[in-house]
């Protein structure tokens, strides 16, 4: 009569091998999460960019001209310009507390940034804007997203230096 040992259980190797195989997956699964993620937050600072346009047309069509609060077409401001209310003394578009809050989510959106993460553009006296935000990540070339009065909404290789994307 022969006796056969059999222990139960599994050997140190057999773990090993499970435990690497398993982390192998764990890094692939990862790795795609973090691709999807970063395309989702190209995705949602497109999309508070492009709702910009709607609030602005708004206004232009109220008082003929981009205006931000007031309704006065008679403003200083030109260029470059903060996008935020702090600048009192300008009643640029970006004022409007509905395009502030949409950019303020784009830039959340690329690096919780908020309005910091923005580049704002008009011209003086309520005429044509832009604005830009970098992309979480780029796609090709492509590095910002840019929205302006012309209807424009495009990707771009740096941010906007004029009122033009």
């Amino acid at each position: 009569m022969v006796i056969h040992n059999k222990s139960q259980g599994f050997t140190l190797i057999e773990l090993l091998v499970v435990i690497a195989i398993l982390a192998v997956l764990s890094a692939v699964v990862m790795a795609a999460l973090n691709s999807a993620r970063s395309k989702g937050a190209n995705a949602a600072i497109k999309s508070n960019l492009s709702g910009i346009r709607s609030h602005a047309e708004l206004q232009n069509t109220t008082y003929n001209c981009y205006v931000g609060i007031a309704g006065d077409c008679s403003f200083l401001a030109s260029g470059n310009v903060a996008c935020s209310n702090a600048a009192v003394t300008t009643e640029h578009i970006f004022r409007k507390p509905e395009i502030l809050s949409a950019i303020t989510a784009a830039g959340n959106a690329y690096n919780n940034g908020g309005l910091a993460s923005a580049t704002c553009n008009q011209i003086a006296n309520g005429g044509a804007w832009a604005v830009s935000v970098p992309l979480k990540v780029a796609e090709g070339t492509i590095t910002t997203w840019c929205v302006d009065s012309t209807a424009a909404s495009k990707g771009r290789t740096g941010v906007i230096l004029a009122t033009n994307c």
